[in-house]
């Protein structure tokens, strides 16, 4: 039995819910929203193509219906318009997230929770000084989503299998994030040896790449989903199934999603992505990786950029 539970029935929520059913991670999915006759539409929709998929039971509810969760995904909030930063967000969220919090928690006080409303690294803070969950239990779905973009650049660039780029996104979930390129490799390559490494079949040579522009692509990818479509939806629809499938499959796994920093790399107090290795446990450890004094200052900026946004929201 695997239940998880969705508040929010939006356009991220319910896509979570669909692809949950469609790749059979979940036995039962509970979807809450203050809309209960959107929650009641999206499910009814989903649950409908069940019977060409495992099976699985997929109901709208409140928030007692969410007892025994093993996860809860919260995904509720104002959504982020053209030309608005993630962080614009932060205090209108916030105010949500203090609302569903005392509510969620009573009914699945033992749920692994994943935060994937915006400002995404704020309200994985907040959730974690309010909610009384341990905060291993706390995952903000963080540069899960970044790291996947930049995987999905550089393979293109290099046209080579996804899972054959090893590279990460870090820091907040937002302007100020940053690639740690000392450590990004295409099957053990080093990234900056790549255009010399790799022979194509005509026997050239790719070009060297620009890291700031494939940095910037990265950093501006949602903004630009945003611009063309309205908002963004699959792809963090698939990350957040990914850190479903680390948290139920017993392996673990590491994902840079968003966690509390307790002193490493000099940070503490701050909910940011590091490479955290998830499992059964939740976010129960993580991989500090060797950055070079350049990355760890930026992985510093990155921090005072959601301390500052902190200092000035209401807890």
């Amino acid at each position: 039995m695997r239940k998880i539970t969705i508040i929010g029935s939006g356009s991220v929520g319910s896509t979570i819910a669909y692809t949950l059913m469609v790749e059979g991670l979940a036995s039962e999915i509970v979807m809450i929203d203050i809309n209960n006759q959107k929650a009641y539409g999206e499910a009814l929709d989903i649950q409908q193509g069940t019977p060409f998929c495992t099976p699985c039971s997929v109901y709208s509810g409140s928030y007692e219906d969410a007892v025994e969760s093993d996860i809860v995904i919260i995904t509720s909030g104002a959504a982020r318009k053209p030309g608005m930063s993630r962080l614009d967000l932060a205090q209108t969220n916030v105010d949500i997230l203090k609302s569903i919090t005392p509510e969620i928690t009573k009914y699945a006080p033992e749920a692994v929770y994943i935060i994937v409303s915006n400002p995404v690294d704020v309200l994985t803070y907040v959730f974690c000084k309010i909610s009384g969950i341990p905060e291993e239990r706390v995952i903000g779905s963080g540069t899960i989503l970044d790291t996947a973009r930049l995987r999905a650049k550089l393979a293109k660039i290099y046209d080579i299998n996804q899972r054959n780029v090893h590279a990460y996104v870090m820091g907040e979930h937002g302007d100020s994030s940053f690639v740690p390129w000392s450590l990004a490799n295409i099957s053990n390559i080093p990234i900056e040896h790549c255009s010399t490494s790799i022979v194509r079949a005509d026997g050239k040579l790719y070009p060297e790449i620009d890291f700031d522009i494939v940095e910037n692509y990265v950093r501006n990818s949602g903004a630009r989903v945003i611009q063309d479509k309205g908002a963004t939806f699959y792809a963090v629809s698939a990350s957040v199934c990914h850190i479903c499938r680390s948290l139920l499959g017993g392996v673990d796994t590491p994902l840079t999603v968003s966690t509390m920093l307790h002193g490493e790399y000099g940070i503490d107090d701050v909910c940011l992505s590091l490479l955290n290795i998830v499992g059964r446990q939740g976010a129960h450890s993580k991989m500090l990786l060797p950055l070079t004094t350049r990355e760890v200052i930026a992985l510093q900026r990155s921090a005072k950029c959601l301390k500052d946004i902190i200092a000035q929201i209401e807890i």
